[in-house]
C-alpha cells in the first residue's frame, strides 16, 4: 500500500509521462525512520521539508501540518505487515503541466514505506572502505543542501563505488573540498576535534547530522566545529564516519592506505540510541 494525497491505495495510477518529478526532477522528498508508532526527529524533518518546498517555490497545502504529516505516515505504516521499524519516504512534486515553467505551483504528495529489520541504530565494526569520487562535483549552492530528486551525481558515484569494490565515496565541491558522502554527511575526528563540512560547502542539511552535532557538543573535552575539509585532512584523521537518519552512524575503516578507529563513533551510537529511547 501507498499513501497518495492522503488516501491509502495499492496504486497511485500517476501518469509517468506527465509527472514533473519524472520529467524534470521537479520534486523534493524526506526519508523518515519510524519506530514504535513515532516518526523519529519529526519536527526537524517537517521544518526541513517545509523549507525545501518554499525554496523551490512549491505551494504548501494549508492542511499539511506537522501533525497531519505524522498521521499520514503512521496510517500507511499501520496498513503494512508489522516490522521492528520502518523506512518511510514522503515525496512532493508539482502537478502536471508546462515544461521548465510549470503551469502552476500546486503539489501532490506520495508516501511509501518499507520494513527495517532493526529497531534501534546498530554499530558495525565491519570493513567499510571509501575513496573520492572525482568525476563530478557538488555545487556550493542552496539547492545542493536540499533533498531533491536531482541525484545524478550520487547515482553515478554509487555506480563508480560498486565498480571499484568500495562501500561508499566522498563527494567534492567545486572548490575541491570534501562536502559529504554519497548518501550521508561526513564527520572527521582529529585528536580531540570533531569537524563536519558546513552546509555552505554544499552538503545536505542532514537531520542525523544535526543530531550528532548536538550529541557531540555534550561530550566533555571534545571540540566540535563546522569547517571545510580538504582531501589532505582525511589522511591525518583518527576517525571518519558517515551519518544519515536510516543507518545512523557508520564508521569508515579505510580511505586509501589510511585505516581509522571507531571509539567516538561507537560512543555516539550509544548516545543516539539513548536519545531515541527517551523520545
Amino acid at each position: 500500500m501507498i499513501n497518495y494525497n492522503g488516501s491509502l491505495v495499492a496504486n497511485s495510477h500517476i501518469p509517468i509521462h506527465e509527472n514533473r518529478g519524472f520529467l524534470y526532477g521537479d520534486a523534493v522528498f524526506e526519508t523518515l525512520r519510524v519506530l514504535d508508532g513515532k516518526v523519529l526527529f519529526l519536527e526537524d524533518h517537517y521544518f526541513r521539508l517545509m523549507a525545501s518546498l518554499r525554496i523551490v517555490r512549491m505551494e504548501i497545502p494549508m492542511f499539511f501540518t506537522m501533525e497531519y504529516m505524522e498521521e499520514q505516515v503512521l496510517r500507511l505504516i499501520s496498513s503494512l505487515e508489522a516490522a521492528p521499524a520502518n523506512r518511510a519516504r514522503i515525496s512532493f512534486f508539482r502537478k502536471s503541466g508546462g515544461t521548465y515553467l510549470p503551469v502552476d505551483n500546486n503539489v501532490e504528495f506520495i508516501i511509501t514505506a518499507v520494513p527495517l529489520q532493526e529497531s534501534l541504530y546498530s554499530f558495525s565494526e565491519g570493513i567499510y572502505e571509501v575513496d573520492l569520487f572525482r568525476d563530478y562535483y557538488v555545487s556550493k549552492q542552496l539547492l545542493s543542501t536540499l533533498k531533491t530528486t536531482n541525484k545524478m551525481v550520487q547515482i553515478t558515484g554509487s555506480i563508480f563505488a560498486h565498480e571499484n569494490g568500495l562501500d561508499n565515496c566522498l563527494l567534492l565541491n567545486d572548490e575541491k573540498n570534501v562536502a559529504e558522502a554519497l548518501q550521508g554527511n561526513l564527520f572527521m575526528l582529529t585528536g580531540n576535534k570533531l569537524v563536519t563540512p558546513p552546509v555552505s560547502d554544499g552538503c545536505l542539511n542532514g537531520i542525523m547530522r544535526k543530531q550528532v552535532l548536538e550529541l557531540a557538543k555534550k561530550i566533555e573535552g571534545l571540540e566540535v566545529a563546522e569547517a571545510s575539509v580538504s582531501p589532505f585532512d582525511l589522511q591525518k584523521a583518527d576517525e571518519l564516519f558517515i551519518t544519515n537518519v536510516i543507518m545512523g552512524i557508520r564508521p569508515v575503516t579505510k580511505y586509501r592506505k589510511k585505516e581509522f578507529g571507531n571509539t567516538l563513533a561507537s560512543d555516539l551510537v550509544k548516545r543516539l540510541n539513548a536519545k531515541v529511547r527517551l523520545g
